[in-house]
């Protein structure tokens, strides 16, 4: 009795500490996000222009590439940066439009960026990766590479316009798709890995590549051509506010991508694909860059679409430092938390926190997986995921599983905790398999608990 109370005393502590110790990390990593210095209430004013002063048209039908290209120039030899002002209209943008350092592209309220859906005008290729790979492809629709101190925001709309041409393209990619997968295995050049003309590899709606101080609040998002939000190799972000309709193929809300230092909150998903998946790169290409993705904070969002908060399953550098707090759905969301890799990437997943946030209706609530897709069961890059805690999570039904952990026998999951979650109905309440010291305390995994116990008569 002794041995079985110190035991319980012993878990209760632990767990403890464990919420101790992962709010005083979440603190230190809120303290050095500011995002851009742009939006910081002391920053000293940028020039403000308006678009219109590079001979922009807001009717839905001149093309303004040639002044949003003017604007950014201006912009590299303004000392103070350059505030450029989007004003109600539409604004018909035929191929990319490439940012540079010290810049606030401001989207006022009725201002839409319509882009051309015409694959061809997002050539030349630019520098990018996809789908974990990095390699030379078409331009995203809003690109930034190598910049700091950049800013979108507003309550203006991002409208990618591509509903009848990028997304035919799924049914395509696959050729290309396997050669660039062929290309991160064999570590071939990334300069000899070249997409374009005559290729079927999407590109991103707004991609920020190697970059510093990001801001990205309030716009709309709508009819992305892939991945809506690719923060790849970034530092110090902010999302906030940002509103989604887009769910075309393979419409994501927020893909970080071997970035740190990111703050995403009190945004509105509705997203045809995962609304948050946190990536590191895909196998070869991951563990030569070892840049991790770490210390991301989702707090006050509103789910709805694929999944809530995915991770994986391009992970291969390595994924820890997450936290998702008080977050709850906006609608469907199939599942709440996926974590998913499988042996062809290695790296690790740790230290992930996930709190006070509600759902309705899911396929699993949590599910974490390292045999996502069945891939690599030959190969021996086995992730160590482990210090995975849950807690004060409530939701309404569960049509497959409440919780669902899959490790394998060389790397069983570790160290995972759930705490106060109450699942009202689930067809399967926990099921598990090759996994170690899993906790759990208080929780109700669907079904109402019985009460006292009957006894024999």
């Amino acid at each position: 009795m002794k041995k079985t109370l110190f035991t319980a005393l012993l878990l209760a502590a632990s767990i403890s500490l464990y919420a101790g110790n992962g709010a005083a990390l979440r603190d230190s990593i809120l303290s050095v996000i500011t995002g851009a210095p742009s939006q910081r209430h002391d920053a000293a004013p940028q020039r403000t222009v308006s678009i219109t002063s590079f001979g922009a048209k807001g009717d839905g039908k001149a093309d303004c590439k040639p002044a949003f290209d003017k604007a950014m120039k201006k912009a590299r030899t303004s000392s103070q940066g350059l505030h450029i002002v989007v004003p109600q209209g539409k604004w018909f943008v035929k191929g990319p439009i490439h940012l540079t350092s010290n810049v606030t592209l401001e989207l006022q309220r009725g201002a839409t960026l319509l882009f051309s859906p015409n694959p061809k005008d997002y050539l030349p290729a630019v520098a990018t990766s996809w789908e974990g790979s990095f390699c030379y492809n078409y331009s995203p629709f809003i690109y930034g590479y190598k910049l700091s101190n950049v800013a979108i925001t507003g309550e203006g709309t991002i409208d990618g316009n591509c509903m009848e041409t990028f997304p035919k393209w799924k049914t395509l990619q696959k050729a290309d798709q396997q050669r660039l997968r062929r290309q991160d295995h064999e570590e071939t050049p990334v300069d000899e890995r070249r997409y374009g003309e005559g290729n079927y590899l999407r590109p991103h709606l707004v991609q920020f590549f190697d970059c510093k101080d990001i801001t990205l609040s309030g716009v709309f998002i709508t009819n992305s051509p892939f991945w809506c939000v690719h923060l790849l190799g970034c530092e110090n972000v902010v999302c906030r506010g940002l509103r989604y309709d887009a769910k075309l193929v393979n419409n994501d809300g927020i893909d970080p991508e071997m970035t740190r230092n990111l703050l995403i909150e009190d945004i509105d998903f509705n997203n045809g694909d995962d609304n948050v998946a946190i990536k590191a790169g895909r196998d070869n290409d991951g563990w030569r860059a070892a840049r991790p993705s770490e210390n991301i904070i989702i707090r006050n969002c509103r789910f709805k679409g694929l999944h809530g908060v995915v991770i994986g399953s391009e992970m291969s550098a390595g994924v820890r430092n997450v936290f998702v707090e008080d977050c709850t759905y906006a609608g469907y969301v199939k599942r709440g938390l996926y974590i998913k890799t499988n042996p062809n990437r290695g790296g690790f997943i740790d230290n992930i926190y996930f709190s006070r946030c509600t759902f309705g209706e899911v396929e699993d609530l949590f599910y974490i997986t390292s045999m996502y897709a069945g891939e690599g069961a030959d190969d021996d890059h086995f992730t160590d995921v482990h210090d995975i805690h849950v807690a004060d999570v409530t939701c309404q039904r569960a049509n497959a599983a409440a919780i669902v952990l899959q490790g394998t026998e060389a790397k069983p999951l570790h160290d995972i905790s759930f705490s106060n979650v109450n699942v009202r109905e689930a067809a399967t309440g926990y099921s598990s398999m090759n996994t170690l010291d899993i906790t759990l305390r208080n929780c109700n995994l669907g079904g109402t608990p019985p009460g006292v116990p009957s006894q024999a008569k």
